[in-house]
């Protein structure tokens, strides 16, 4: 597929994500195959290269008559915050919460303050809680910073 194809299409997909206030957009296949002068798989290798939930986007897609794409733009952070609540165990180390702080403030996620904050609390935690509370407590300090970020 010629990639200036697929960059128009992205960038097509992208304005109408951008004039979207909700980030959210909902198109039909054949229609934006006819406004491009494509083939209606060239929109789907599209969607499925560089509309992906690595890159932050959702995309839903439905066939035949009536079909759609819904493509939703969603926040990358917000996918940090998930990958981290996912890879925490009852037997995760305070050195792995650590690196994950770390994180959040090295990419400007929290502050430093919000940093010791919450380290305070992790190594509170480490040493009052069992495991399987310990990890609820971590996980929903991770869903507060989340929803406030």
């Amino acid at each position: 597929m010629s990639s200036n194809i697929a960059d128009l299409i992205e960038e097509y997909i992208l304005r109408q994500l951008a004039a979207q206030q909700d980030g959210k957009v909902e198109l039909r296949r054949t229609e934006l195959a006819d406004k491009i002068s494509c083939a209606p798989s060239q929109i789907s290798y599209v969607l499925n290269t560089r509309f992906t939930q690595e890159k932050g986007f959702a995309v839903e897609s439905r066939r035949g008559l009536g079909g759609f794409i819904r493509i939703v733009q969603v926040p990358l952070q917000n996918l940090v915050y998930q990958d981290m609540i996912e890879k925490l165990t009852e037997e995760s180390e305070p050195e792995l919460v650590q690196s994950m702080v770390r994180y959040l403030v090295q990419h400007q996620m929290i502050t430093t303050r919000e940093a010791a904050l919450v380290m305070q609390s992790v190594t509170t935690a480490y040493k009052k809680l069992k495991p399987k509370d310990r990890l609820k407590f971590i996980r929903s300090l991770l869903l507060t910073l989340e929803k406030f970020s």
